[in-house]
């Protein structure tokens, strides 16, 4: 079943739904963004990022342009390493609600924690499947940083970031043993560390 506004009803408006993406990479920020969906008037076929193809995320994402609010936080690796992922997953978040440039009355985020923040939010598991503004976020999130994984890999050629956008991939593995790592690779990661101590 599709994400729908089941979730929202109950909620005011404006209401922001938020998710990330880019947890799980060796490499590469964590994007997260905020969507402001007005519900008389969104693309349609929004759904999780993950159950959709490339070609129809892009799609929705330049109709969410037009007719949504949209607020996109990044952490940088360095902020990764510091914080560690799951603080800098937050951080991002934050900072997407920050940048839609008004205080929404509510916002759904996916996951079981909201970040540390002073707003009416709801933490909601596997939102993206059940949420359409979540879903939303999820799509936006997911094209911004695919996007900015094929501009990094423009900069670091070898490793395989324009399809694998820095997941561990078996390309990206032996490339990381061939090539070394980058300043864009994870340091707090296990295979990226293990490799930093080997050296």
């Amino acid at each position: 079943m599709a994400p729908c506004f089941k979730i929202e009803k109950p909620y005011p408006e404006p209401l922001a739904g938020v998710d990330e993406a880019g947890c799980a990479p060796l490499a590469g920020p964590v994007v997260a963004a905020a969507v402001v969906l007005d519900r008389a008037r969104f693309p349609r076929g929004i759904d999780d990022s993950k159950a959709l193809p490339a070609a129809t995320r892009e799609t929705i994402y330049a109709r969410l342009q037009k007719v949504a609010g949209i607020g996109v936080g990044i952490a940088t690796v360095e902020e990764i390493d510091r914080l560690n992922i799951f603080w800098a997953r937050m951080l991002a978040m934050a900072r997407a609600v920050d940048a839609l440039g008004f205080d929404p009355a509510m916002v759904l985020v996916d996951g079981n924690r909201c970040p540390n923040w002073d707003r009416p939010s709801v933490a909601i598991v596997a939102g993206d499947s059940k949420s359409r503004s979540i879903a939303a976020a999820s799509i936006v999130a997911k094209v911004t940083r695919d996007r900015m994984m094929a501009d990094y890999a423009r900069e670091h050629p070898g490793y395989g970031w324009e399809t694998n956008k820095g997941y561990p991939t078996r390309e990206h593995c032996e490339a990381l043993d061939r090539l070394g790592l980058t300043p864009l690779h994870r340091r707090s990661f296990g295979p990226v560390r293990q490799l930093t101590l080997a050296l």
